[in-house]
């Protein structure tokens, strides 16, 4: 049975159609004990068959290729542009619900060349960063405020090759969701410190400035 109803697969056939400009890489990572990972890999198929600019690679988790992007958990999906150099774009969990729509906007965002979509402020001072900063974006499928979030933290990472952001399904992954006391999403960690987090959608410079103020 098909994941995608007929009429979003029109729309987003439409959508694609317009805004990819070039071939997007969605590299995704199984393992076993996985309970959501043929639901993604079906979920991916059904998006390849909408654009020929989209193109999807799968591996295990003890690949070679897994290892040349660090990948830590599964199902894994890593976003890149044709030519597979790292963004630091990264995805925990299956993206369902409001997060389907944060997987979509990153494929367009890729589709354009992976021009972030921020401020040339904030772009500025992320590209003056001087060490790695790691946002950790704990999400839920049923949160309308995440892909805000979510999208901010992603494209941060296309500003800066100091910034990875991953976007955790905390449902998925519950033992990370409790390590780091994640009680109401979006909850926001900063460079994988339990102690270095804060809650909420905030407007860009606000996110910013956390995110900064965090990785001191």
């Amino acid at each position: 049975m098909a994941l995608l109803q007929e009429k979003d697969r029109n729309y987003l056939k439409d959508l694609f159609s317009k805004e990819l400009k070039n071939n997007v890489k969605l590299i995704f990572f199984y393992g076993e004990d996985c309970e959501y990972c043929d639901l993604e890999s079906q979920l991916l198929d059904e998006v390849r068959e909408l654009s020929d600019k989209i193109v999807v690679e799968k591996y295990h988790k003890d690949s070679e290729v897994a290892k040349r992007y660090n990948v830590e958990y599964t199902p894994a999906l890593i976003v890149t542009l044709d030519d597979g150099e790292d963004k630091g774009v990264r995805f925990y969990g299956i993206p369902s619900g409001h997060e389907f729509g944060t997987l979509i906007q990153t494929i367009v965002t890729f589709g354009n060349s992976a021009t972030p979509q921020l401020s040339p402020e904030t772009v500025a001072k992320l590209q003056s960063l001087d060490k790695p900063v790691k946002i950790s974006v704990f999400v839920t499928p049923t949160c309308p405020y995440c892909p805000r979030a979510a999208l901010t933290a992603l494209n941060m990472a296309l500003a800066s090759d100091k910034v990875t952001a991953e976007v955790v399904e905390a449902n998925e992954f519950f033992d990370l969701s409790e390590q780091f006391g994640v009680s109401s999403v979006p909850h926001i960690a900063v460079n994988r410190n339990p102690d270095k987090f804060f809650i909420g959608a905030y407007p860009e410079p606000q996110f910013l400035q956390q995110v900064l103020d965090l990785a001191e």
